[in-house]
């Protein structure tokens, strides 16, 4: 059990590592903040509420994932390496195809309650 719970600690201190290195990611959480101000204030279904925090689920998985793929490449090739780049910038695609798919969502969900 102990080991269980201190998988928590090490997924938490991931979370505040990409917080803190990693403008992009607060950028997302900043975002996120403001989409549930606008869904509070719009009172959002339950149903768009779910696409809501899939989208936000999805942009913040990728920014973790590709942060975690940006540290390895690092580590395993400090100099300059096209192949290196290449893994770098697939990874941070992934996080732009994310944010737009998500921002699409938003304006499904949000564009209808403003007008």
């Amino acid at each position: 059990m102990l080991k269980f719970i201190k998988g928590f600690g090490y997924a938490f201190s991931g979370v505040a590592y990409t917080f803190k290195t990693q403008l992009n990611f607060k950028f997302h959480v900043v975002a996120l903040l403001l989409i549930a101000l606008a869904g509070w204030y719009f009172k959002l279904s339950v149903n768009e509420w779910l696409w809501i925090v899939v989208a936000a689920a999805i942009v913040l998985i990728t920014e973790l994932i590709n942060t975690a793929i940006e540290v390895l490449v690092d580590l395993v090739s400090p100099d300059y390496n096209p192949k290196a780049k290449i893994i770098k910038d697939v990874a941070a695609a992934s996080v732009l195809i994310a944010a737009i798919g998500a921002v699409v969502i938003g304006l499904i969900i949000f564009i209808p309650k403003i007008y």
